[in-house]
């Protein structure tokens, strides 16, 4: 708690499967921005990864549960789990902010996320609800953040920070693909999240 205000951070996404990048940005936002908390919000159904081979909702919450289950930090949420239909960001935040009106929220993403963040949908409310937290680009994309965050604040009046750590090279997707060959995953995702995978035989 800083001056009276709880400072909590969001990390949302399919997290199919939630992997040590994830992981990583978290705790770096944390640290870096004197957060008090990470809340993690596993999407339910995401309408912008139709065409991506998706986990069960409930399988992908159970391994988040898993892997943020060591940090006293990090929190989990169901909001849009439970939520029926399409889940978007905005009407998260906009739920949050209901239920807690005198917290300061923090969005954390990657960096590529920040030049998509446009064609979500609402991202004037998304802006307008939180602070975004971004991980930086390497060098050679550096300049062109920096640009795209001076065109998100005069647009929408977007507060950004940028995060002390590159975006991270782990992606889901390589694990889904490293799954479907027969390769291991193992340092990729917490031991706890690779038994449940291999438990279930998911991604094969």
């Amino acid at each position: 708690m800083k001056d009276g205000i709880k400072r909590k951070g969001i990390m949302g996404g399919t997290f199919n499967p939630i992997h040590i990048g994830h992981l990583l940005l978290a705790e770096t936002a944390r640290d870096a921005c004197f957060l008090d908390e990470i809340l993690f919000i596993p999407s339910g159904h995401s309408y912008m990864k139709d065409k991506v081979e998706m986990a069960d909702k409930y399988m992908r919450f159970a391994m988040t549960s898993l892997a943020i289950e060591n940090n006293p930090y990090f929190k989990l949420s169901a909001i849009e789990v439970e939520r029926q239909g399409n889940t978007y960001t905005f009407e998260t935040l906009l739920s949050l902010r209901e239920n807690e009106p005198e917290t300061a929220f923090y969005f954390i993403m990657g960096a590529d996320s920040l030049f998509h963040l446009e064609s979500w949908k609402n991202p004037e409310i998304i802006f307008a609800s939180c602070t975004i937290l971004a991980a930086v680009r390497d060098e050679k994309g550096q300049s062109a953040m920096e640009e795209q965050i001076a065109y998100l604040e005069k647009k929408y009046a977007a507060r950004i920070e940028l995060l002390p750590l590159k975006e991270f090279s782990i992606s889901s997707t390589d694990i889904r693909k490293k799954r479907k060959l027969g390769h291991s995953i193992r340092y990729m995702v917490p031991e706890q999240v690779m038994a449940y995978i291999e438990e279930h035989h998911l991604y094969q």
